[in-house]
């Protein structure tokens, strides 16, 4: 068996427990050797939202992480200018990586893969693994032939938590302590964020 790499790829605006409860998951589910996670920079599919500073969203996700040995954060896509797709950073990190690539999402985001740039070639560069969460299910979601031996769903704990909601509690000054990790609480207080 070769080198599995598992690549988490988000907004992380910002990231939580669910996220990573979701990339423990896949280390053990799909005995990978690591989970990268990779911040967007200028997400495409949210371009009519207000999204926080991509450094910002990076620095958190370094606080989140930075516990756990076996996760690591990217820079690839914060650094890379104009929007960014997955399809690009895939093959960015094929070329730097040697491994199998399994790339971590949540089911909603595979729902909507079929908008994704280059879909086809997604899954020549890796392997997607279909995290579901409460209120998305991928039961009545056909995936299409090209797609079928290349998805796989996975489930993980039931934890109710959303980076929308956190946004939208800090801004009604309510509590987000046991939502994120407390270095990632501290920032978000720090700098100002989503109030």
């Amino acid at each position: 068996m070769g080198r599995r790499l598992g690549v988490m790829g988000g907004t992380f605006d910002p990231i939580h427990y669910g996220h990573l409860v979701t990339a423990e998951e896949a280390l053990a589910q799909f005995e990978l050797e690591g989970v990268l996670f990779v911040p967007t920079g200028l997400p495409w599919m949210k371009e009519h939202e207000v999204v926080s500073p991509a450094e910002d969203r990076y620095l958190m996700t370094v606080i989140a992480t930075a516990s756990n040995p076996l996760f690591r954060v990217s820079r690839i896509e914060v650094e890379r200018e104009g929007p960014t797709y997955t399809v690009e950073t895939l093959r960015a990190l094929k070329a730097e990586e040697d491994a199998d690539l399994y790339f971590i999402t949540g089911a909603d985001a595979i729902l909507e893969i079929v908008q994704w740039k280059d879909r086809s070639d997604l899954f020549d560069l890796a392997h997607f693994i279909a995290a579901t969460r409460p209120g998305y299910d991928m039961a009545g979601f056909e995936v299409p032939g090209e797609m079928s031996d290349a998805v796989t769903e996975m489930n993980i704990p039931a934890l109710a938590i959303s980076s929308t909601d956190i946004r939208d509690r800090v801004k009604a000054g309510r509590p987000i302590r046991y939502l994120v990790p407390e270095g990632v609480k501290s920032y978000i207080e720090k700098a100002g964020l989503y109030r």
